[in-house]
């Protein structure tokens, strides 16, 4: 469900996109602002990322071979992490670019109200765009407030089409405030400085977005509170003595690795350990559904077993 959702997010993020980026273009040649020409390429380039996106949620959803048992979920961190690239090289490149070759260079804006009509129907497209995201967030929240949600999700596709939209929200206002200063002072350096300043919005998002895809794509844990939920599971057991270790790392958004390394007690026979693995499996697993696969050692009860009763 949640990665149905999250392709309904990308889908109308670069539907919308793909339109604006059309009409921007229109009223970049139209205006000759440079701030209007900056968020044009702004636009392609959302819609190049959402492109991507959606194809590593395809090759994210691939099942486990030979070469990749643990299946391809890692995938979408990988593309996400393209996508970052991409936003900082072109997005905020190109736009800082624009708006230094127009300070060297100001001319004159014209028709202005193409620029308006332009980004107010942009600033419709986004905004719906990044409700569509900011609802399917709040609706799988697990943390008390929004930025810590945002902070320890683990779906960095829905998590782009947010910031992408909402780095392009602000960059419409950026643009309209840095056109209409241009305008009615006669200045059209303000124009510059608003595609100067878009471009700066949108390295800020491409790190942020870099940094949380390197974290999962390096082997990032589940939530502190979802790991002491497992630890209190196991430890209530009356089966188990102790539980020594407990490591997960999320594949994918929806897709955890959990090993435990759980010391059971010295009454229990090997058949009475199997079925004490098996319920602590089922249990986990009901608890934290998106625990695929759980992998329990039990070198502490194997360390106590006489050479007799091993077999030996």
């Amino acid at each position: 469900m949640s990665r149905h959702a999250s392709k309904i997010a990308v889908f109308a993020a670069l539907a919308g996109n793909l339109l604006i980026a059309a009409t921007k273009f229109v009223a970049a040649i139209m205006t000759g602002s440079s701030a209007m020409l900056s968020e044009a390429f702004h636009s392609c380039v959302d819609s190049t990322n959402q492109l991507l996106l959606l194809h590593g949620m395809r090759r994210s959803a691939a099942e486990p071979d030979r070469l990749h048992p643990y299946g391809y979920g890692k995938e979408l961190y990988f593309w996400t992490f393209v996508v970052a690239v991409l936003f900082f090289a072109l997005g905020a490149g190109v736009s800082v670019y624009e708006g230094i070759q127009h300070l060297r260079n100001p001319q004159p804006l014209q028709h202005v109200y193409w620029s308006y009509a332009v980004l107010a129907v942009a600033f419709a497209f986004e905004g719906t765009s990044w409700t569509i995201a900011l609802r399917e967030l709040q609706r799988r929240r697990t943390q008390p407030n929004l930025i810590q949600e945002v902070h320890r999700s683990k779906d960095p596709a829905l998590l782009a089409v947010l910031f992408e939209d909402g780095a392009a929200m602000l960059g419409l206002i950026m643009a309209a405030t840095g056109i209409t200063l241009a305008s009615v002072l006669h200045a059209p350096q303000f124009d510059a400085w608003a595609s100067i300043g878009i471009g700066v919005v949108l390295a800020a998002v491409a790190w942020w977005l870099a940094y949380e895809s390197k974290n999962l794509l390096v082997g990032e844990s589940i939530a502190p509170r979802k790991l002491e939920d497992i630890r209190l599971i196991v430890d209530e057991d009356p089966r188990v003595e102790r539980l020594l270790d407990a490591l997960t790392m999320h594949l994918g958004p929806d897709d955890v690795l959990l090993n435990l390394d759980v010391e059971f007690a010295d009454r229990l026979s090997t058949d009475e350990v199997e079925d004490t693995v098996a319920d602590l499996e089922e249990r986990l697993r009901r608890a934290h559904p998106e625990i695929r696969r759980i992998f329990i050692e039990a070198k502490g009860w194997r360390r106590r077993r006489t050479p007799r009763e091993r077999g030996g």
